[in-house]
């Protein structure tokens, strides 16, 4: 087996805006309107992904405890600024609950996976925690943001039905049990969805990346396993106590809906 993959010379590199060209004259000829957004997309990708590989070229040589969990910290500030700005009707402030929720779940999977499963040695080895993590954090920050969106949805479609069941004397979280059922379903049907077709109609990232460094296709599968039920528990938890938090704001003290006729 190649112990390693081709390299990409930049002018390889550049050749892949071809696929860029095609969904931009695909968005022109139908009028998506989505040529702004891809442009932007673009550029993003190639300076977030330049820059993400010069600083893990440095966190990986400095082998510090703190450098890998602050840099930890910073991704998921970043997922949860991403998913506050897509949350297009947010009638509580979440901004605080959104990002420790997601620092606890998130950092409890991925020490569990590196230190246990895994067995890194230490457990916060930075070429074997970012990537894990990095994986955690981007799959579950997608489930969050459907929770959360079919969650404002759901109350503000069924906000009668909930007021007339805590007139009937129903607490906050009786009259909220079925929009917060469906809620974390939403946030949790992605990541299951990924276990039914993976092998069969897609192979993963992770695994692709290993296969194409030469790693052993088992020894890939293996890994890859790892990171599937990973990925369906942190999207669990992380729905779990976000959806619950973002209720109990909703609700209030008073156990009313007040809250939804505003937006922040």
């Amino acid at each position: 087996m190649n112990p390693s993959a081709p390299e990409i010379a930049v002018w390889q590199l550049a050749l892949g805006l071809v696929f860029i060209v095609v969904a931009g004259g695909a968005s022109l000829a139908h009028g998506l309107k989505l040529g702004r957004d891809l442009a932007v997309g673009t550029v993003r990708t190639f300076g977030q992904l330049f820059l993400m590989g010069y600083v893990l070229v440095y966190v990986f040589r400095l082998q510090n405890l703190w450098l890998t969990l602050g840099m930890f910290v910073v991704m998921v500030a970043f997922a949860a600024h991403i998913i506050l700005g897509r949350l297009k009707h947010r009638p509580v402030s979440l901004a605080w609950p959104l990002f420790f929720s997601m620092l606890a779940s998130y950092l409890a999977v991925s020490c569990l996976v590196t230190s246990v499963i895994v067995e890194a040695a230490p457990w916060w080895r930075p070429e074997i925690f970012i990537p894990l993590a990095g994986m955690v954090v981007g799959n579950s920050m997608t489930a969050l943001d459907i929770s959360l969106e079919r969650l404002f949805s759901d109350l503000r479609e069924k906000r009668s039905e909930i007021e007339a069941m805590l007139c009937l004397g129903a607490d906050a979280v009786e009259a909220g049990r079925d929009v917060t059922r469906r809620a974390m379903r939403a946030g949790m049907i992605p990541s299951i969805n990924s276990m039914m077709g993976v092998g069969l109609v897609f192979i993963p990232g992770m695994m692709t990346g290993q296969i194409l460094a030469g790693q052993d296709p088992q020894q890939a599968v293996r890994y890859q396993i790892v990171v599937m039920l990973m990925l369906v528990g942190s999207t669990a938890l992380s729905a779990l106590i976000m959806v619950r938090l973002a209720m109990r704001r909703v609700f209030g003290k008073a156990w009313n809906l007040t809250a939804l006729n505003s937006s922040k």
